[in-house]
């Protein structure tokens, strides 16, 4: 019988819900690992956790409330004797001209995509620290944390900030054998593409479904990802095969950014 890499190891995976998040979660467990599906959206996670059977569990978690972020940590911990991984995956997207961006739009992307992601990660790793057997904490980043894109400066930033804080905190905390990556997606088929490319038809006046097209036959590989494309990078990066590698953002985007 074929070993499984994340065996008697405990995940928390944030937004594990829907997407990405719930692709992540249903491959840890079948890695062996026991995982936390933490979202704001409970129900939805507690249908993903079901999905998965017993080696996974729904938490409620709104990544910008430190109370619920701590509470979360408490629980998890708790419930199955420490953390060992963590996946920061929960984000939100908007996109506007830059004359037209509202102060409420902005606070809102970082508050989730910045803020919620940092404190989650600190809170993570001071249990990881405290328990003092290293662990694996994998941001999820993106294409557009690479570079501008002139109606989606402040989700371009939110993300090169999660590129940025991937390395601070990498660096930091190897120390404490706490390896912290990230994965940079780029185009992905999943609810929230759907949402981006009502947007883009707003403001480039584009009939619905037309810029999801273009940019998945722009990308090299020749269409846009899938959820289940980013599990192979995650289990690696939660494995002990990534032991030495350290604060480095990997590209899962079909080619779409060279670096």
């Amino acid at each position: 019988m074929k070993e499984r890499t994340l065996e008697g190891k405990v995940a928390i995976v944030t937004g594990g819900a829907r997407g990405i998040g719930r692709a992540i979660s249903r491959r840890f467990a079948a890695e062996g690992a026991r995982v936390a599906v933490a979202d704001i959206l409970v129900e939805e996670a507690r249908a993903t956790a079901a999905s998965i059977g017993e080696q996974a569990f729904a938490v409620d978690l709104d990544v910008t409330d430190l109370g619920s972020i701590e509470r979360l940590v408490e629980a998890v911990a708790g419930r199955a004797g420490g953390i060992d991984i963590l996946v920061n995956n929960a984000a939100v997207f908007d996109l506007a001209p830059v004359l037209e961006v509202t102060p409420e739009s902005f606070d809102r992307v970082f508050a989730v995509n910045t803020r919620g992601l940092f404190f989650m990660l600190q809170a993570v790793a001071r249990r990881m620290v405290a328990q003092g057997r290293g662990g694996k904490i994998i941001n999820l980043a993106s294409q557009a944390g690479r570079r501008g894109e002139a109606l989606v400066s402040v989700y371009c930033a939110s993300k090169a900030a999660v590129i940025s804080l991937t390395q601070s905190a990498g660096l930091a905390l190897i120390a404490h054998r706490i390896n912290v990556n990230a994965i940079a997606p780029g185009v992905a088929d999943t609810a929230m593409w759907d949402k981006v490319d009502a947007l883009f038809a707003k403001y480039e006046n584009r009939p619905l479904g037309e810029k999801k097209r273009l940019v998945g036959e722009a990308v090299p590989y020749g269409r846009m990802g899938l959820p289940e494309d980013h599990v192979g990078a995650a289990v690696f990066l939660a494995s002990n095969d990534s032991d030495y590698v350290v604060a480095q953002t990997l590209n899962v985007d079909g080619g779409n950014w060279l670096s």
